[in-house]
């Protein structure tokens, strides 16, 4: 309704401007008040409709129209046709106002646009040889992205899509207790990264509306950007691979930095509790890897040293089998 109220009061403005202001009292001129009213909202309409505004930017956008406006006139007059610029001085104040509105309402319309620089600022980053890497909800949710990141394993930027952080949002709004606990554990790490100086973390307000779900949205938008994507979900990372878009999975970082042991070495494993044959204990590693150890289950709450025999590989990780040399035992 305001929007409307102004645009009206912009088109009376005008006419009024020229009969009050001396510059015609005839119906052309007041006509032409009116047109340039008319085309001032007109240009006004068509600027896309976003809702930022800022007070600074428009008046520095009436400054600027104001500054073309007395430009437009500095050519007019070198022309050097007096008839030509008699009257266009004549409408002077008509004109100055004008440029001055037209100025205010695109810097105040387009503003907002200065976000959607972003893409392209990055892909200047990313030719001098930065390093872009896009966070996805579940990398976020996950949280050992914040440690990876404590520990100068990744570099370069790391941008969270504004569309992912509404998912967070969502998820710790939601009435399911789990949602709401894994959104609220998102922000929590999203405010663990922002909190270091290290690698720095941009908010980009860039959204793809062609996609629906958002994974799918961090892909295309990856794809665009010729940025990385952090994950741990395996769906996109087939998705990203499929695109084209290299994917930093942390589950795989995981995978490859657990413990490399080869039969017969020793290691020292802590025996927690008993397995389902006869005399095993079963114990775990640093990493989480499963060991299984004949003769540990006399070794039970404590540390033992133990021989590697086999590893297995399985669907749900890896599994070492060892023995236990309960006469060396740790203290």
């Amino acid at each position: 309704m305001y929007t409307w109220l102004f645009r009206i009061g912009v088109i009376l403005a005008c006419p009024a401007i020229v009969y009050f202001g001396h510059i015609s009292s005839n119906p052309s001129g007041i006509g032409i008040g009116l047109g340039a009213g008319v085309l001032i909202v007109a240009i006004e309409y068509l600027v896309a409709e976003l809702n930022l505004l800022t007070m600074m930017f428009g008046v520095l956008g009436a400054a600027v129209g104001v500054i073309i406006a007395r430009v437009i006139d500095y050519m007019v007059f070198q022309m050097g046709n007096d008839e030509v610029y008699k009257v266009w001085d004549k409408f002077a104040a008509l004109r100055f106002f004008a440029f001055a509105v037209l100025g205010l309402v695109i810097a105040l319309r387009k503003f907002p646009e200065l976000d959607d620089l972003d893409k392209d600022l990055l892909k200047m980053g990313k030719k001098r040889g930065a390093q872009i890497k896009i966070l996805d909800t579940n990398s976020i949710i996950d949280g050992r992205v914040a440690d990876v990141v404590e520990t100068h394993f990744l570099s370069g930027l790391l941008v969270v899509p504004r569309f992912v952080l509404t998912e967070l949002h969502r998820l710790a709004d939601s009435e399911d207790p789990l949602k709401r606990a894994r959104g609220r554990r998102g922000l929590d790490v999203l405010a663990r990264l922002q909190e270091n100086v290290s690698i720095p973390v941009k908010i980009l307000d860039k959204d793809v509306p062609d996609v629906r779900e958002t994974e799918g949205k961090v892909v295309k938008l990856a794809r665009e950007m010729g940025a990385k994507i952090v994950t741990t979900d395996f769906n996109v990372n087939k998705v990203a691979s499929l695109e084209g878009v290299v994917c930093l999975n942390i589950n795989d970082l995981s995978t490859s930095l657990k413990t490399v042991v080869m039969p017969g070495e020793t290691m020292t494993v802590f025996v927690m509790k008993e397995g389902k044959e006869r005399e095993q204990g079963v114990g775990y590693l640093d990493d989480g890897t499963m060991v299984v150890l004949d003769e540990g289950r006399r070794s039970i709450g404590k540390r033992v040293e133990a021989t590697v025999t086999s590893i297995h590989q399985t669907s749900n990780g890896r599994m070492i089998f060892a023995k236990a040399r309960p006469e060396k035992a740790a203290a």
